[in-house]
């Protein structure tokens, strides 16, 4: 075990699939700003194709975020308030962006 998995042993990718690379970039950047609070916690952010990992100069739709926490509980907690933020995000993503409203106004 490294030094990183022993202080950090709680970890967690969470795979957001988005219609567009555009929508997972404009999502990249709202979540990107704020940053954790604790130091129990590290979060990073990366958009890739699909599960198999970074993109390699084609843009991905899938935003993926990698945490590692101290204990289950700190991870837990910056899980929540991730979604949370993540789900703010999607709602004015679904409200107002051009390219998802016309995908919503147009039939089906």
């Amino acid at each position: 075990m490294d030094t990183t998995t022993e202080q950090f042993p709680c970890s967690l990718n969470i795979e957001v699939p988005f219609p567009t690379p555009r929508l997972a970039s404009i999502a990249l950047k709202a979540l990107q700003v704020d940053k954790e609070l604790s130091p129990l916690v590290r979060r990073t952010f990366s958009i890739t194709n699909s599960t198999e990992g970074p993109t390699n100069g084609d843009a991905g739709n899938v935003l993926r975020t990698h945490y590692e926490a101290t204990t289950n509980r700190m991870l837990r907690v910056a899980v929540n308030s991730f979604m949370d933020s993540l789900n703010l995000v999607l709602e004015v993503i679904q409200e107002l962006d051009i390219d998802v409203l016309a995908t919503k106004d147009s039939p089906a």
